[in-house]
């Protein structure tokens, strides 16, 4: 008896010893070497030990196949972990970022992040499950090199690369070190330096070169840009393809360096204009297109690789040089032949914003002829600025080509609190459910510049993976949680006005960007008028203060409060100029003094309050800048080119397109521009004679043009306390603004 007894609790022990076992190996299933794990597994647990690495191991990732053809993802619990399953790593990323804030109440964004997750996270009932019916979710515009990205190293763009994976961006842009594949070309051409240094424009406007805007601009550029850039380039294409994305790599348009005619003087060379620059275009019959097409596709293939998708934009602010429909239709052929002869899988990536910014001359059947030039199959068509000015309505849904509905959003990378989320909302499921929306294949987000308004993006790129619209109030409330961590009555509060004000559906003549404090000293009053109150806009940051003794230690809370009262106090900068403006009018000169003094303090403020962060600042901007110089005549160069591109950017037409209200911006330049006309005004009003205007605007543009060539240094980390300058600030006009009618 007891000899059974025995047998049966040995029996027991052996048979709890192969279930721990059994156990074990499943568990390390999580944390299997890499060599026995399929590429997209290994690159969503990377991704995980980059986002959360305290939390990593208890995430397990798997690869299962599509739904349909449609990408999709999984949650699911297996014991204490958290399966995430999905197609590619993207797919498994956006089940991860997906998880994050829907069961954690944690995000990851561009503008802060809250990832302080919970000890024991919590758990999934069930199986989670979600597809997207979007199969290209496009990100980043030529724009946004120029604006947000052209300093960026490694780390910044890792954990750009990082985000897109999260919200599910599968087909990026991917222009990074294009300036590479130029110069072997031009080599190629038998262009020596000094004809490809007057080809190549400075960092910033790089990507304008590549839409055939401008040459040289800002050059010359550095050899040791090019050839760090080139490494950075690869190092980004690698990291996006791992994780299963589709680069949108360059392709030929006929846009040549302005000295190939000194090479090839028979060739057929049109000009084309663009604000105050002129560019060559090669005619597409000529033999030498297809040729310098060729050269491209296989230099670009050796240094980068390839994916078979390639954007090419003539004409994205041009007018072509001749509308006859032949010479449209061949030009198009053109361009997709240069990259189809090369690659037989080619796609051509197309931005259809030249139809609505040169819309008096592309008439609808010259859209037809252009697009009619690819097969249906080998183009496809980015809607991109579809949340207000649709062109897919407009061209039978781009006469069967494949296309993307578009949010741009942001131009210029200006800072403003605002988007129309009920466009996105509303828009994207208006027309999926539209008989006539053709080939609608997905969506893009097409920003200028990665903006400021995370809001925006969370819903948009959310959107790819819904099939309803969302309950507005519901889903600004369950942002609000999963962007500070908990529920709040007053941060929830803070955010349904946010919502009723600057999120609310944009006016047919939004102004939502407008900063008179960045704009040219005037005493008129300007043209413009807020789509919604500062008033109520005041009360959400009166709101959001409120959560501060709950959430001061949170990124976001912090960047969030210094956005909204940033917003508050700008647009109350319009209230002190009025002042200003009245007393000008009555030759008040005592009224004048005190409304202008009110004026100027109010800049300084807001120049306090916007460096204490990061993103607010212009001298880590000009730091980055720098950093990427090997003498000092190239750091001086490439300085000259961060701080040109931000304020005059060319010479004549575009000054303050790209502005931006940055501590030290605000301060050493739109202040004292500001102080020199108050200045003269003052003067003016001391002694009657009127100020020539003229005389003026000549004296400050000599300025302007000197401030881009200065070299004084700004604070490049932040400085104070973000609530603790805001609170003080709302001590200070809190109540004023909430009482100004």
């Amino acid at each position: 008896m007891n000899r059974n007894k025995s047998s049966s609790t040995m029996a027991l022990i052996l048979l709890l010893v192969v279930v721990a076992i059994l156990k074990s190996c499943l568990d390390q299933t999580a944390i299997t070497p890499e060599a026995k794990v399929s590429p997209a597994v290994k690159s969503a647990r990377d991704l995980a030990e980059r986002v959360v690495p305290g939390q990593a191991d208890n995430f397990i990732f798997e690869e299962i196949a599509k739904d349909n053809g449609k990408d999709v993802f999984e949650l699911e619990m297996f014991g204490d972990k958290i399966v995430v399953r999905g197609n590619n790593g993207v797919s498994m990323a956006v089940g991860l970022n997906w998880y994050l804030k829907e069961f954690c109440g944690r995000s990851v964004s561009l503008r802060g992040s809250n990832l302080d997750l919970p000890e024991k996270l919590p758990k999934v009932e069930g199986i989670f499950r979600k597809t997207s019916w979007a199969d290209y979710r496009y990100f980043l515009n030529y724009c946004a090199f120029g604006y947000s990205l052209p300093w960026w190293d490694w780390p910044q763009w890792e954990r750009l690369i990082d985000f897109m994976a999260l919200n599910g961006v599968n087909a990026p842009l991917a222009v990074t070190g294009q300036e590479a594949t130029w110069q072997a070309v031009c080599k190629r051409l038998g262009m020596g330096d000094d004809m490809i240094s007057q080809f190549l424009a400075g960092p910033p406007y790089l990507p304008f070169g590549w839409m055939g805007c401008l040459d040289g601009w800002g050059g010359p550029l550095p050899q040791s840009w090019i050839g760090s850039h080139k490494v950075l380039g690869q190092k980004i294409l690698e990291r996006e393809r791992s994780l299963g994305m589709i680069p949108i790599q360059q392709g030929f348009t006929g846009h040549v360096p302005p000295t190939l005619s000194q090479e090839y003087p028979d060739a057929k060379i049109n000009t084309v204009e663009w604000i105050e620059w002129t560019t060559d275009l090669l005619d597409p019959l000529d033999p030498l297109f297809q040729q310098i097409s060729d050269i491209f596709m296989e230099e670009q293939t050796r240094l980068f690789g390839t994916d078979h998708m390639y954007a090419a934009d003539t004409f994205i602010e041009m007018q072509p040089p001749s509308g006859q429909l032949d010479y449209l239709g061949d030009l198009s052929k053109a361009i997709y032949n240069g990259m189809s002869k090369s690659d037989p899988k080619a796609v051509w990536v197309f931005q259809t914003w030249t139809f609505f910014n040169q819309r008096d001359f592309w008439t609808q059947p010259r859209i037809k002829a252009f697009l009619d030039g690819p097969p249906n199959d080998k183009m496809i068509c980015l809607d991109l600025y579809a949340e207000k000015t649709p062109m897919w309505s407009r061209t039978e849904s781009f006469y069967g080509k494949p296309w993307l509905w578009c949010n741009i959003q942001n131009f210029g990378d200006k800072v403003f609190l605002g988007g129309g989320l009920d466009q996105i909302n509303n828009g994207i499921v208006e027309v999926r459910e539209d008989p006539a929306n053709g080939n609608l294949k997905g969506l893009g987000f097409v920003n200028e510049g990665l903006g400021y308004n995370p809001i925006v993006q969370d819903l948009m790129f959310e959107m790819a993976w819904r099939d309803e619209v969302v309950d507005p109030e519901k889903w600004v409330g369950r942002y609000t949680g999963y962007r500070y961590g908990r529920p709040n009555i007053h941060a929830e509060r803070a955010w349904s006005t946010l919502k009723e004000t600057v999120y609310a559906r944009q006016q047919k003549d939004d102004h939502y960007s407008y900063s008179l404090i960045t704009s040219y000293p005037t005493l008129k009053i300007p043209n413009v008028k807020l789509p919604y109150s500062n008033n109520r806009l005041a009360s959400a940051w009166e709101d959001l203060l409120k959560a501060s003794g709950e959430f001061g230690q949170v990124d976001t809370y912090r960047f969030d409060l210094v956005n909204i009262a940033r917003q508050v106090l700008s647009n109350h900068a319009s209230v002190l100029h009025s002042k200003m403006v009245k007393a000008y009018e009555e030759r008040n000169l005592r009224a004048y003094e005190a409304a202008s003094l009110d004026f100027i303090q109010l800049t300084m403020d807001l120049d306090e309050l916007l460096g204490t962060r990061e993103e607010f600042l212009l001298g880590k901007n000009l730091e980055d800048a720098k950093r990427w110089g090997t003498t000092p005549g190239e750091k001086n160069t490439l300085e000259w080119n961060a701080r040109r591109v931000i304020t005059l950017w060319g010479t004549t037409q575009l000054h303050d397109y790209a502005r931006k209200e940055w501590s030290g911006l605000v301060s050493g330049y739109y202040q004292v521009r500001w102080k020199k006309f108050i200045d003269k005004i003052q003067i003016e009003l001391q002694t009657g004679e009127q100020l020539n205007e003229s005389e003026f605007r000549n004296e400050l543009m000599v300025w302007m043009e000197d401030w881009s060539d200065a070299k004084d240094i700004y604070p490049h980390e932040p400085q104070g306390e973000s609530v603790a300058v805001a609170k003080n600030l709302w001590a200070k006009y809190g109540q004023k603004i909430l009482t100004t009618k």
